[in-house]
Formats: structure tokens, sequence, C-alpha cells
């Protein structure tokens, strides 16, 4: 026999039982835990991994040549590829080049290469360096 409460709470999907809530807030509680952990480890991670470098200068040889001249910082000791460019006064690309070093990590290296180019270039930057 059930009451007119129960027949009111059956119809209009009312739940009488707190366990079923506090389980509920249970999982809702471990998933943000879990999503906040996630975040923090991806977030130490790629900050471990992520290479420092600054270009400190640039010289135009010749028509066909510029040299770049940049510093990095690894986070370790390693392999760090850097992309270089060459631009016009129009801002187009050039000349690119991928060039690798071995680096010590925690110490800032110099480097100065040479990009070549298919036409009069204006300015050489550094693109990006990233851990090979």
């Amino acid at each position: 026999m059930t009451t007119h409460q129960a027949l009111l709470d059956e119809r209009y999907g009312r739940r009488t039982s707190r366990r079923a809530t506090r389980a509920w807030w249970i999982v809702v509680g471990v998933v943000a835990v879990a999503a906040t952990v996630a975040l923090g480890w991806s977030t130490v991670a790629t900050s471990m991994a992520s290479v420092d470098a600054d270009a400190t200068g640039y010289a135009v040889v010749d028509d066909r040549t510029v040299t770049v001249t940049f510093q990095v910082v690894a986070p370790a000791d390693g392999t760090v590829a850097c992309a270089l460019e060459a631009q016009d006064e129009e801002h187009g690309v050039v000349g690119w080049r991928v060039v690798e070093h071995e680096v010590e990590g925690g110490k800032a290296v110099a480097f100065t290469e040479t990009v070549p180019t298919l036409a009069e270039a204006t300015t050489g930057l550094l693109h990006s360096c990233w851990v090979a």
C-alpha cells in the first residue's frame, strides 16, 4: 500500500534516498580532483620540456645569405632543434633552416647560424626552439 506522498514523489521524480545524493556528490568530487591532478601534471610536464630561446642579432651577409645569432637554455642535457628564418622587407619568408645543437641543461649557450635565402633578406629571426 502506497501513501499519497509516495505517489506524488514517484510522479514528479523526487528521491527520498539521501544515500543516492551523497554518492552523487562523492563521484563529482572524485572527478573534480582527478581533473585537477591531470591539469596540474600536464602543466608541469610541458614546462619541464620547454626551451627558452632568444634571438640576439642578425646580419645580412649578401643577397643570398643571412646569419642569425641566438641563445638557448634547455631544461636538461640533450639536443635542441631551432627553426630560423629570413624575411624580406614585406615580411615574406625568403629563407628557412632548422638546426640542431647539443646543450647542457640550465646553461645559456649562444650560436650563430647561416640561413640561405632565395632573395635579398632584410632580417633574420629565430622562429622557435624545442627539445629534439
